[in-house]
């Protein structure tokens, strides 16, 4: 059972990344979403291809990464839920659906009447899913939020990778960060609902928040702060460990960066020393403990950083392959993009676009069964509305009628 979600039908209504990222999620897990969009504007996000010039428009692709990401797989619908000639066709839908799925606000909710109240009076089982951007109570429930604000900012996530001087805030590693990681959290609460539906017959309210996800991303430092009753004191940051040379990142003659984390320095001592070619370390009595380590650390990290300064980064993978103790070169994009074990595993996926040229995404980190992700591309703009509509039991007149009275596109 490698697609564990076959069979569930989920209504997205929502937009950019955070919350239709569950749904791609869900998607590559064998559920059926219909991904409702505005009938005239659809996703903002798909405005925003052209705005961020990704979207290989130049090259007269359809392909675009930043809306194939968190809406592959999914099934797209074209309503004005504005306008009460739409409003069966919504209700037929939550009929049908397993789970609603959205991020509008409480205030667009209750205008277009897609409250809790209003879907569960459609359909009292169905799961009701929200992603917010501070929760669903509390003074910031009706706020809007991204995640550079409520789960990078707020979330104290940039906070913790900023050296007490610095100069500028730090941003976020990737856009949509937070999104991607806020979205995999939602999918798992869809799947821990639907596993207690199933057991109680009662349909959960489940909300995620970009700032809780934060919190949980950063609450090694979050508990300790609180344990010791305030904030953390900054320190330089530097590229070892504190008092394990053994644990931290060096630089190559190239420029280019080697992470290590040997949490046990003396098990891996003389391996690591003999490696990057200063083998007279190798049962050095000065060096025989943690605690002899610890209190000559800076003088080892020295030494290292000088070793690791003597050659390029590809001589140095080429090095250290075979060492045992836990170790990771820095990689950008590109290269983890092709990196061997994501697609050894999968994680890395090909998907056929519109135009029919196969392309590469990102898979979901979850696999079932030893099996590879069975993608398909997201849709494009409304793409499947008499599709949707004809499986709701409308016939071509109906579907004119409608199209005219502006409910649907």
């Amino acid at each position: 059972m490698h697609r564990p979600m076959e069979g569930i039908r989920i209504l997205e209504v929502a937009q950019f990344t955070f919350v239709p990222a569950a749904g791609a999620v869900l998607a590559d897990w064998g559920a059926d979403i219909v991904k409702v969009e505005h009938a005239e504007t659809g996703d903002p996000q798909r405005g925003l291809v052209r705005v961020l010039g990704y979207d290989g428009a130049q090259a007269g692709s359809s392909f675009a990464p930043i809306m194939e990401g968190p809406n592959r797989g999914k099934r797209s619908i074209g309503i004005d839920l504005a306008n009460p000639a739409a409003r069966p066709i919504l209700e037929d839908l939550v009929r049908r659906s397993d789970v609603f799925l959205t991020n509008y606000l409480p205030g667009v909710r209750r205008k277009l009447g897609l409250t809790l109240e209003d879907i569960r009076a459609i359909n009292p089982d169905i799961i009701y899913v929200t992603g917010s951007g501070f929760g669903s109570e509390g003074p910031d429930s009706d706020r809007g939020s991204y995640d550079a604000t409520g789960f990078w900012a707020r979330g104290g996530s940039a906070d913790g990778v900023m050296p007490a001087d610095a100069e500028s805030m730090a941003f976020m590693p990737a856009g949509a960060y937070g999104d991607n990681i806020g979205g995999m959290t939602i999918a798992g609460g869809i799947s821990a609902a639907l596993l207690g539906r199933a057991r109680t017959g009662e349909p959960s309210v489940v909300d995620v928040s970009l700032l809780g996800v934060g919190a949980w991303a950063t609450q090694f430092t979050v508990n300790l702060a609180l344990f010791t009753g305030g904030p953390l004191p900054k320190v330089r940051k530097k590229s070892a460990a504190a008092g394990n040379p053994l644990t931290g990142s060096y630089k190559t003659s190239d420029g280019r960066w080697l992470q290590f984390s040997m949490l046990q320095p003396t098990r891996f001592w003389n391996e690591f020393v003999t490696t990057i070619g200063l083998p007279h370390l190798v049962d050095d009595e000065r060096f025989a403990t943690m605690e002899a380590i610890a209190a000559a650390s800076e003088d080892i990290g020295g030494w290292f950083a000088d070793a690791f300064a003597q050659h390029t980064y590809a001589e140095w993978l080429e090095t250290l392959a075979g060492l045992s103790g836990p170790w990771a070169p820095l990689q950008n994009s590109w290269e983890l993009g092709n990196d061997e074990a994501l697609i050894a595993n999968g994680r890395i996926s090909e998907v056929v676009d519109a135009d029919g040229v196969t392309q590469k995404l990102v898979a979901n980190p979850v696999k079932f069964d030893d099996a590879s992700v069975d993608m398909k591309r997201a849709p494009q703009f409304a793409e499947h509305t008499d599709e949707i509509l004809r499986e709701l039991g409308l016939d071509d007149d109906q579907l004119i009628e409608l199209k005219i009275a502006g409910a649907v596109t």
